[in-house]
């Protein structure tokens, strides 16, 4: 008599089997996010001189807009991640969609720096609450195998928005104006925001984590595997009792949870100085304002590649020596910055590999932080990593303008940025050492768990 084989689990089918092409689109739809994401953050920033200009508004009163837009991508990220855990992925992204687009589309209609300020904020909570739950659902459509290339993937997105808003911010500003940014800007969220309600999905993972209908989870296995013939029983899971961000420090998490948290701070911290203030260090160092231009175009593709790369490279080195190893290239790159400074074209190669390291590092964070949580409090847990880093991001830029009003010179405002790549370094290590001496949450306590290695 022989025995029935058990029928395979949710996360059986999609770890084990090959990538279907229902997954890549999934996949390719989160990056698509992530590109109108990179180009907004990155348009506002040069976008502040026209708007200055026209609007009579002294550049020195663009501080708290551009603050407001982080602490809005704090606050996004923080309170989107929690609400996703409850209702879901998919609908969170596609609110957060339309509303950094509405509220870009409405920014050209703005006068006073009041109404820029809470323009920025709005636009910034739909930013904040788009970036952990599209990291979720492309971790959670992703095989694990294959989860640091594809999530990391998905980063690339973000330097290539930032590129674009160079492109178009060059070909529409002398034509028609800085409007005409925020526009293009506006209308082509929204239109992600239509084809997403239709294309995509939501979680698989989540929805059978969650207990949900075993028909709809049917039909989202039947696109990933349409040959198989024995679907997974649905299963229903206990879900986190109480407060979602309460149980980031249950089950033993609350160190890992910690040590996650200081390398997020550390590396926005240390991006955002660099976008934020790298050109005007250029120009104080006695080169023509191009060359500022040109740093951050070349710091963000940087940034392309070491998404594209830092996936590959974490599966065949593993995460924590790669998440390491890129720290500490960082720290020798803000050094050798210090060094030399003065040369155009030996710190154009320098702020690119920045770039690779810096944003490279930034995409296997995200990576990391979705393979240590649960499916049930994922988006919780991305959402609220993202959050404290976006506390670095906003303070970085402050540290720089104090260090400038000190009179720094840029060679030791650069030699001060090894301070948080060391710290970053550090709790990285000690985060791997941690998992390597036990496995302080199971990451999947449902019926299909994902590991957290």
């Amino acid at each position: 008599m022989t025995t029935a084989p058990h029928p395979l689990t949710v996360n059986e089918i999609i770890d084990t089997r090959p990538v279907s092409g229902f997954q890549i689109l999934t996949i390719v739809l989160c990056s698509l996010v992530l590109l109108l994401d990179g180009f907004d953050t990155q348009a506002m920033g040069f976008l502040v001189p026209p708007i200055a200009e026209e609007l009579g508004i002294p550049l020195s009163a663009f501080g708290p807009v551009l603050s407001a837009g982080l602490f809005g991508l704090m606050i996004g990220a923080m309170s989107a991640g929690p609400i996703a855990d409850r209702w879901g992925r998919k609908w969170a992204i596609v609110v957060s969609a339309l509303a950094f687009g509405a509220f870009s589309l409405a920014t050209p209609q703005a006068d006073t720096t009041g109404e820029l300020v809470t323009l920025r904020f709005l636009t910034g909570l739909g930013l904040g609450g788009a970036m952990p739950n599209v990291v979720a659902l492309a971790s959670e459509y992703a095989p694990k195998r294959l989860q640091p290339i594809l999530v990391t993937a998905i980063f690339a997105g973000m330097g290539g928005g930032a590129v674009l808003a160079s492109l178009v911010g060059g070909a529409l500003i002398p034509v028609w104006g800085w409007r005409s940014v925020f526009y293009v800007g506006g209308m082509l969220p929204i239109a992600l925001a239509l084809v997403l309600v239709k294309a995509l999905p939501e979680s698989v993972r989540f929805l059978t984590a969650r207990g949900d209908d075993s028909a709809r989870v049917a039909a989202i296995i039947r696109r990933i595997a349409p040959d198989l013939g024995e679907l997974p029983a649905a299963a229903a899971t206990a879900t986190p009792g109480g407060v979602p961000v309460a149980e980031l420090f249950s089950g033993g998490r609350t160190t890992g949870t910690l040590l996650l948290w200081v390398p997020f701070f550390m590396n926005l911290l240390i991006l955002y100085f660099i976008l934020s203030w790298l050109p005007s260090l250029l120009r104080q160092a006695g080169m023509p304002v191009a060359a500022g231009i040109t740093a951050v175009m070349v710091f963000s593709i940087g940034g392309i590649i070491g998404a594209l790369v830092q996936g590959p490279i974490m599966k065949a080195f593993g995460v924590f020596p790669t998440m390491v190893a890129e720290f500490v290239v960082s720290l020798g790159l803000v050094v050798l910055a210090s060094l030399i400074f003065a040369n155009f074209q030996l710190m154009m190669a320098v702020t690119f590999t920045l770039g690779v390291s810096v944003q490279g590092a930034q995409a296997g964070l995200n990576v990391l932080s979705a393979m240590y949580y649960p499916t049930v409090i994922r988006s919780t847990g991305v959402g609220w990593a993202l959050g404290i880093g976006r506390i670095g991001s906003i303070v970085g830029p402050i540290i720089g303008g104090v260090m400038l009003s000190m009179q720094w010179t840029p060679q030791q405002i650069f030699m001060a940025g090894a301070v948080p790549a060391i710290c970053a370094a550090v709790a990285v290590l000690a985060s791997g050492a941690l998992q390597g001496r036990a496995s302080p949450c199971h990451p999947d306590a449902e019926p299909a768990p994902i590991a957290a290695h």
